[in-house]
């Protein structure tokens, strides 16, 4: 009987282990992200959160404390230089190709931790772990 409790709590810490250890992100590695795992990041980490639609689709609901960069402005690879390479992005876009497109340019610009909302801000809008503000 000992034994076999010994074995499931084994087995316990290894999945809790090896579950921590996935999570981990490499420099210049992008990991597509729940909502969930979104809030848990912006809550351990000082992220730079980036909603890459056109301004008028940011100004009809963006999720809290987000900064717009157009990825389909003429500016949009200048304007990603200004922010820190060395800290953490997460993007969304309405669907996830745009902040596709985005964390593949970022990667090749030399940013190290690049999430990506999965499914973007018109998957999670309903979710209860992202907080939806509107332009007024």
């Amino acid at each position: 009987m000992n034994r076999v409790i010994a074995l499931g709590c084994f087995l316990l810490s290894f999945s809790f282990f090896t579950s921590c250890f996935n999570s981990t992100l490499e420099d210049g590695e992008v990991k597509l992200i729940t909502a969930k795992e979104m809030k848990s990041i912006l809550e351990l980490e000082e992220v730079q959160l980036i909603d890459v639609r056109t301004p008028k689709e940011y100004d009809g609901g963006y999720i809290a404390n987000a900064q717009n960069i157009d990825f389909m402005s003429p500016t949009f690879d200048d304007d990603i230089t200004k922010l820190d390479k060395n800290k953490p992005v997460i993007l969304y876009c309405k669907s996830g190709g745009r902040s596709a497109k985005c964390a593949q340019k970022m990667k090749a610009a030399g940013f190290k931790k690049i999430y990506d909302l999965k499914g973007g801000i018109s998957k999670w809008e309903h979710s209860d772990d992202i907080q939806i503000q509107v332009k007024s």
